[in-house]
């Protein structure tokens, strides 16, 4: 075994993806000291993308005060790759529902404004490319609030200018772009979207998402039908039928505002953040790839991130073990592809001692060497 890539997701609520490599290079070193070891922070478009990328990437990180979910000022954290060309963002950082209290919950009133703010602050630096997740969103405004944010301007049917969160999609008879900034023209948007829910309807922004961001039955009917009647006036305004667009429902909406109104492409979070670092080319010549992520179980060969690292891994023959703080066996893992899915948990714990820092980073170790000494076994038998 001469050379193995580690490339983990985070274990959320207990260690970041490095310090997951740490303590796995530290294992496998101590029965297989000379093998090279490279370490590369993954994401799946949802937390911990900004910091993935500029890890991998030797970007910038880059702060701007922009407006949370309900207007107050905030500072939200991106980052700059690709020598300040392309900006990397979470869209949780400026309009994500950990922003606000509980009880202050209500996607009528909510807005993606500071998004757009965020993009806007880039767009002023330089950036002209942009890869953004859009998970965790506090809002169900269709993106509107990210667009006027942008210059985008939402009338109502006598004209008159409309602001807000999703109450105002109700309202919108015409869209006007003429003041838009023009170098959205220069743009290029890669949204990670890793659900298919439309616009609207049984399935869609407001039925599916709303609930858990303080909609009652009755703002969820109002957002519904807000949706319908922006999707009519995004037809009107353009010839987009929005309401054709997989994913289009994604963060109340915006996946559909970014892909009508700015053009965006939508991807899988894990295939824009491994094509955005070039993962083929980091692990050519890999004899054996490292993956994982807190929790594995069949969703995790649904587009999570260490199955598009077994993807790209498999495409080049190289072997991938899973690691993962649980592991729930199916059929799905079995017939994945993995070598070998392996929890680091050696036996019955209690959950919240499982997941402290240091008691996760020594199980990880101690895997990493139990790895290690059976492909030593392997070796000797040749």
């Amino acid at each position: 075994m001469k050379r193995i890539t580690i490339a983990v997701d985070s274990f959320k609520g207990s260690l970041c993806s490095r310090e997951v490599a740490d303590a796995f290079e530290a294992g496998f070193r101590e029965r297989i000291p000379t093998c090279e070891v490279r370490k590369v922070s993954i994401a799946d478009g949802g937390e911990g993308t900004v910091d993935a990328l500029v890890e991998t990437l030797n970007g910038d990180y880059v702060e701007a005060r922009v407006a949370d979910p309900l207007g107050r000022e905030i500072v939200a954290r991106y980052g700059v790759i690709d020598g300040g060309h392309t900006a990397v963002m979470e869209m949780s950082a400026a309009s994500g529902l950990p922003l606000i209290a509980p009880e202050e919950r209500n996607p009528l009133l909510t807005s993606t404004f500071g998004t757009g703010e965020m993009i806007a602050h880039a767009i002023e630096r330089g950036c002209r490319k942009f890869l953004i997740g859009i998970g965790g969103s506090a809002t169900n405004d269709g993106g509107t609030g990210m667009l006027r944010a942008l210059g985008f301007r939402f009338l109502d049917s006598e004209g008159t200018e409309l602001v807000g969160g999703g109450e105002i999609l109700e309202r919108i008879a015409t869209i006007d772009s003429s003041s838009a900034r023009k170098e959205l023209s220069e743009c290029e948007f890669i949204v990670a979207c890793d659900v298919t829910n439309p616009l609207y309807g049984p399935e869609g922004a407001a039925y599916v998402f709303a609930p858990q961001k303080g909609a009652d039955a009755a703002m969820v009917e109002r957002l519904d039908q807000g949706l319908r009647t922006y999707a009519r006036a995004i037809e009107r305004f353009n010839g987009v039928q929005v309401d054709a667009i997989a994913g289009a429902g994604a963060a109340g909406g915006l996946g559909g505002g970014f892909k009508a109104l700015l053009g965006a492409r939508l991807e899988r979070g894990i295939d824009m953040v491994l094509s955005a670092m070039q993962f083929d080319k980091i692990i050519a010549g890999s004899d054996l790839v490292i993956t994982g992520e807190g929790r594995i179980d069949r969703q995790t060969t649904m587009g999570k991130a260490p199955s598009g690292v077994l993807r790209e891994a498999t495409a080049q023959g190289i072997p991938t073990i899973a690691i993962g703080g649980a592991v729930q066996p199916c059929k799905e893992l079995s017939e994945s592809g993995f070598a070998a899915v392996l929890p680091i948990v050696a036996g019955p714990v209690a959950l919240e001692v499982a997941m402290q820092h240091d008691v996760a980073c020594e199980n990880v170790r101690r895997t990493a060497a139990q790895i290690a000494g059976l492909l030593t076994l392997k070796n000797r038998d040749k």
